[in-house]
């Protein structure tokens, strides 16, 4: 048995270290997925919390067919869907912006290189923007996320071929926004 199997053991026998020491291993990396999803910090910050309290009374569910990041973050997605059901608020891309913040640049050789890889972000996070929820998350799920066909296919209750096919509709879509944003640039997804 490994140690995040322990872990969860210990969480059903009402350790309550255990299960803090499972918030501790993935709230950073859940709430970075929750955000892409989300768009707004302070509300992925509350999706997060709800996850993580939905994951805590539902362990006894958890069947150890999957590894126990993908059962969370399907949690975390229905909750992030419920959320944005109840909520129907769109944000604009400066709210957004505003509310995703800004990530740090890489290092960079020319004076200008900063100002266009912001430029280049903007208008990546202006065209996820534009996508549909369920297009967003898959595309999260699979290009952030790095998640397998499989994992993805588990996580939002579909199969495998749906899987596929909606995420090359939603890749098309994001090329196509991609483009008009940006038709100077050439873009390829991998698979």
């Amino acid at each position: 048995m490994n140690d995040e199997a322990q872990l969860i053991e210990r969480s059903l026998k009402g350790d309550s270290q255990a299960f803090g020491e499972l918030v501790y291993r993935y709230q950073d990396r859940l709430y970075s997925a929750v955000v892409h999803i989300i768009r707004c910090r302070t509300e992925a910050e509350d999706v997060v919390q709800e996850a993580f309290v939905q994951a805590y009374v539902k362990l006894q569910t958890f069947k150890f067919n999957s590894q126990f990041y993908t059962w969370l973050y399907r949690i975390a997605v229905n909750v992030s869907i419920s959320h944005r059901r109840r909520k129907k608020v769109e944000l604009s891309v400066e709210q957004n912006r505003d509310a995703t913040g800004d990530e740090p640049l890489d290092a960079f050789t020319s004076p200008s290189e900063p100002l266009e890889q912001a430029e280049r972000k903007q208008k990546l996070e202006r065209a996820l923007a534009l996508l549909t929820e369920e297009h967003r998350t898959i595309i999260v799920l699979r290009h952030l996320e790095e998640f397998s066909y499989e994992e993805i296919a588990g996580i939002l209750a579909i199969s495998v071929g749906t899987v596929r096919s909606r995420l090359h509709r939603a890749r098309a879509q994001l090329l196509t926004h991609l483009r008009k944003l940006m038709p100077d640039e050439a873009f390829e997804f991998e698979p």
